[in-house]
């Protein structure tokens, strides 16, 4: 029903295809992937995706038409393990389903240990636009802690070969609080990388949860940085990248002044999804493949996470969902109220109440307690009725942010998330 109703709406779409094969592991690595060596399982998967996608259209009613699509993005795993024929039929197929319209935000994920200049130019002939580069640290002790081992060549040759073949946007993505790690060797990391001149960095935060995640039982909890290291960390690379002449954005990410993110959140048209910060308005997001996750009118839905019962639903004809959520009118505003927090990092709490006919200070009330902690911490101040985060706050937005998810209040007592620091 949330797939019709897309489906009337009059507004652009967002896709994203899960990619699950990796030809080796990464300890830190919390997304859902498969180790192989065997295309043979690849090619298998990209009918079904294939088929996955000619079920939802059909569930649209839009058989038989081509779907305006604004951005897409391949992630995994590794999307790069595939090869030319199996990228390119991949994208056919996509683009038999959907039209990909200009000026769209079309994005890969890349290990730079995994692609040579000729993948690069084919993923640029296939429309892709920007590139996002796995990078994490360049200490060999790290990289070595978390068997990841990458040179700072291979991943610079990446780079410029995305500028050679007219990407619009380069990005790579750092974390912090994996073992070994000091601020005195991140330092370095961020030096070696502002030498590659990205448009855009993230820098995320290793969330270790060797309970959920299996790899990360290899690494030693006795090698991860303390929260006061982790946090120098942090606020050390936000005090470099701006002498470097980065904007901050906020939460996980940097981009150059001239960057389309950051004259977005300049002029207040800054906005959030699955796949981070995004100049695309609020887009309906359709995901493909084992474990992805979707964003459909008012659900959220997930996909099952193995290729057994990826396949076998497929094959029953019937939706791979494996569980959803239909918001109520709480999570609904919630979400615009998050979603302001993390983009504009402020909320005008009086035309926030006004336009959605509720008292601030009621609806809020146990948040509002919540928040005299961060206050007195520096996270947030008040200026009249807005709430406002300083750039001391943006450090830990998502902690200010957290205050206002009541599901996530909920399940604190299962002790399943991760740490912020």
């Amino acid at each position: 029903e949330a797939l019709k109703r897309c489906a009337q709406a009059d507004k652009p779409l967002s896709l994203y295809f899960h990619l699950p094969f990796c030809p080796n592991i990464c300890y830190y690595c919390g997304c859902n992937k498969i180790i192989t060596k065997d295309h043979g399982r690849s090619a298998k998967y990209i009918k079904y995706l294939a088929k996955e996608m000619s079920m939802v259209v059909d569930a649209m009613g839009k058989k038989g038409e081509k779907i305006p699509v604004t951005q897409l993005h391949w992630g995994g795993g590794t999307p790069t393990f595939l090869s030319h024929v199996e990228m390119t039929e991949l994208m056919q197929y996509i683009r038999q389903y959907f039209d990909l319209q200009d000026g769209g935000e079309y994005s890969i994920e890349i290990d730079p240990r995994r692609v040579t200049e000729s993948d690069i130019q084919l993923l640029s002939q296939l429309g892709f636009n920007r590139i996002s580069l796995g990078v994490q640290d360049f200490n060999l002790e790290v990289q070595q802690a978390v068997h990841r081992v990458q040179t700072f060549e291979e991943t610079k040759a990446v780079l410029d070969w995305a500028k050679k073949y007219g990407f619009n946007s380069s990005s790579v993505d750092l974390i912090y609080g994996l073992p070994k790690q000091t601020p005195a060797t991140f330092k370095e990391t961020v030096d070696a990388v502002l030498k590659m001149n990205p448009d855009r960095l993230s820098v995320y935060n290793y969330a270790h949860l060797p309970h959920i995640f299996r790899p990360q039982r290899r690494i030693s909890e006795a090698d991860l940085p303390p929260a006061a290291d982790k946090l120098d960390i942090l606020s050390n690379t936000i005090e470099r990248l701006g002498e470097a002449g980065y904007v901050f954005i906020g939460m996980d990410h940097f981009a150059k002044p001239d960057d389309e993110l950051a004259i977005a959140q300049r002029e207040g048209k800054l906005h959030r999804n699955f796949q981070g910060y995004s100049t695309q308005a609020e887009c309906d997001l359709l995901a493909f493949g084992i474990s992805s996750i979707g964003k459909v009118d008012d659900c959220y839905s997930q996909n099952v996470r193995t290729l057994d019962e990826y396949y076998a639903a497929i094959d029953d004809g019937h939706l791979p969902t494996l569980r959803g959520l239909q918001l109520d009118q709480d999570d609904l505003l919630r979400r615009e109220l998050i979603g302001e927090l993390m983009c504009q990092f402020a909320l005008d709490t009086a035309a926030f109440a006004s336009a959605h006919q509720i008292d601030f200070n009621a609806y809020f009330k146990v948040e509002l307690e919540e928040l005299k902690g961060l206050e007195e911490a520096g996270l947030l101040e008040w200026r009249g009725s807005t709430l406002v985060v300083p750039i001391k706050g943006r450090l830990l937005a998502r902690r200010v942010a957290m205050t206002f998810d009541r599901h996530l209040r909920e399940s604190q007592a299962k002790g399943t998330y991760s740490k912020v620091l």
